[in-house]
């Protein structure tokens, strides 16, 4: 593993969960499709800015993933944004094939809630 740490200003200026996390929301960079919600703390931010692809925390398998490694479906990181109150990340992307777990291209696509 890498030595290096996050950025010390970027880290200043994160709003973490109690477990060290900040949500991270995957965007289509060219057509501003919203494709996943992810989790990073601050290594997994690290390695997204370094890397060029995005990578999370897994909360249910406690453990690094860097989107595409087991499916292919990558996402190659095109610019990340921190939001005004330093709770949320925007992670712009090139997305290869689905985002999502269940084969859908997005998260968003299988259950729409309303207005009905």
């Amino acid at each position: 593993m890498n030595d290096a740490l996050l950025d010390p200003a970027i880290a200043a200026r994160l709003k973490r969960t109690a477990d060290g996390l900040v949500p991270a929301i995957a965007q289509q960079f060219d057509t501003g499709e919203v494709l996943m919600l992810g989790w990073m703390d601050d290594e997994a931010l690290r390695r997204t800015l370094t890397t060029g692809r995005a990578v999370y925390w897994s909360r249910s398998r406690q453990e690094y993933w860097a989107k595409g490694d087991t499916s292919g479906h990558v996402q190659h990181v095109k610019e990340v944004r921190l939001d005004c109150d330093g709770d949320t990340l925007l992670v712009k992307v090139d997305q290869t094939g689905a985002a999502c777990h269940t084969g859908d291209r997005t998260c968003f696509d299988a259950d729409l809630l309303g207005p009905t």
